[in-house]
């Protein structure tokens, strides 16, 4: 058996950094990972994603090229495995990174293989036996595959389409939210044929309806074709023909496709763990339960990441490694319940959210101020060729704090951190409002949309 003083179980965004700190404060610390060094953010979220967003933006831009004044002679060509070639480079460079940082990090070890708890200090990794007085989980979480049919059908999921260097005649998405939009998206601007099928009666459900309507239209702006209210969703078919009936009853619908990719869903990757020997609980989806500070019921023992149904973003992993730490070892009580929910969906225009949605607002009963503004009144959007979405504020009407927001355009990804800085300073919005921003910006209407407000009826 190894002592160690901590066990972390898992790179993704929380672990290595925690790593880091814990080894500087003097611990030995032992580092396990049974696959890619760094998680879904860098082997098959975000940062391979976006960098495929990013061709298929050069690749639409391209397409519009004569709208700017600039004529290509010819068609444009995608070529996907240059795609591939290009984000598996920016991909295996952070990881590379990662890994490399994690092995030479001094009273560091770094074990490989699928870990399992013995005892609630104790893990085994293949032949190893490691112990620790402090163990943190940061075992991410994995695609939902639970469709009629898919055990005969070849299918995709957001890690298998990463081996993707061909161009799908027509690509079926099941699932019309993030994953499921932003690769639709990007496939059709390659130049496949999509359609996306969604069970609920709009995209993203998340979002507010004008919102999930204004995404729709930037869609089928360019081509896919959108399936809702496909109640009840089976799949059938063979190599290079995918059928996916969409009603169980009422008169069936029916989507084709060459190929499916299934987006419905993740779920954490803490079914073979061995948590039972640990005595940990988790909740009926199987998410290990945290407090405020990410402990679970067992002293010594913290969940992180998407494992523990507390955000599932890449950046609240890595704030909650940020948390752990200070409260180990900065004497800092930070929590969970201070950060302001905020995320983005990347398609082109991407979303930028941050707190209540308006319908959040008007559920609580709250007295409130709403500011908006469409992208064809922005100087930039317009400049860019991009005014499809718009902004939106919500104020509450005594405090005079920001409560929460949606910029749905181009840059609307970096404009709405302005916003989320103010209301993490718990500022009132006239601090904002008598701002002066920069001009031609997307960032310096929101002064103006924030000198509109209006009583939210």
């Amino acid at each position: 058996m190894q002592t160690f003083d901590s066990i972390i179980i898992g790179t993704g965004q929380a672990g290595p950094t925690l790593a880091g700190r814990l080894t500087t404060a003097g611990q030995r610390v032992a580092v396990v990972e049974r696959h890619h060094f760094g998680g879904t953010c860098v082997n098959t979220g975000c940062i391979p994603t976006k960098t495929m967003v990013a061709s298929a933006y050069a690749a639409r831009l391209a397409a519009r090229a004569a709208e700017f004044g600039v004529m290509i002679d010819g068609s444009v060509k995608v070529d996907m495995k240059r795609v591939k070639a290009r984000k598996d480079a920016v991909s295996a460079a952070s990881r590379e990174a990662l890994e490399g940082w994690l092995n030479y990090m001094e009273h560091c070890t770094v074990f490989r293989g699928h870990a399992r708890f013995e005892s609630p200090a104790t893990v085994r990794v293949g032949e190893e036996l490691l112990t620790a007085p402090q163990i943190f989980l940061n075992v991410g979480a994995r695609t939902v595959e639970s469709l009629g049919g898919l055990d005969q059908v070849p299918y995709l999921t957001n890690s298998s389409m990463m081996d993707v260097d061909f161009l799908p005649p027509h690509l079926l998405i099941i699932g019309g939210s993030y994953i499921g939009l932003e690769f639709g998206q990007m496939f059709r601007r390659f130049g496949s044929q999509v359609t996306i099928v969604e069970k609920g009666p709009r995209l993203v459900q998340r979002e507010d309806e004008d919102v999930s309507l204004a995404i729709q239209q930037i869609l089928e702006h360019e081509g896919i074709e959108v399936q809702l209210n496909s109640s009840c969703i089976s799949v059938a078919g063979r190599e290079g023909e995918v059928n996916v009936h969409l009603e169980c009853a009422g008169g069936g619908r029916e989507a084709k496709g060459t190929h499916l990719l299934v987006a419905t869903g993740r779920r954490p990757n803490t079914d073979d763990l061995g948590l039972e020997k640990a005595g940990l609980t988790t909740d009926e989806r199987g998410y290990i339960q945290v407090d405020d500070q990410l402990r679970t019921n067992v002293p010594g023992i913290w969940a992180l990441g998407d494992c523990n149904g507390q955000g599932a973003f890449t950046h609240t992993s890595f704030n909650d490694g940020e948390i752990v730490a200070a409260n180990l070892l900065d004497g800092d009580a930070r929590r969970v319940s201070d950060r302001i929910l905020a995320y983005g969906l990347y398609i082109d225009p991407p979303l930028g959210r941050v707190g209540l949605t308006e319908a959040e607002v008007r559920k609580s009963g709250r007295k409130a101020l709403i500011g908006q503004r469409q992208m064809t009144r922005v100087g930039r959007a317009v400049e860019k060729g991009e005014t499809q979405g718009f902004m939106k504020i919500l104020v509450d009407a005594e405090t005079k704090q920001i409560v929460g927001a949606s910029i749905l355009g181009p840059g609307g990804d970096e404009a709405i951190h302005s916003i989320l800085d103010l209301m993490y300073a718990k500022a009132p919005y006239t601090v904002m409002q008598r701002a002066v921003h920069i001009h031609p910006t997307v960032s310096e209407l929101i002064p103006t949309m924030l000198g509109e407000l209006k009583p939210l009826n």
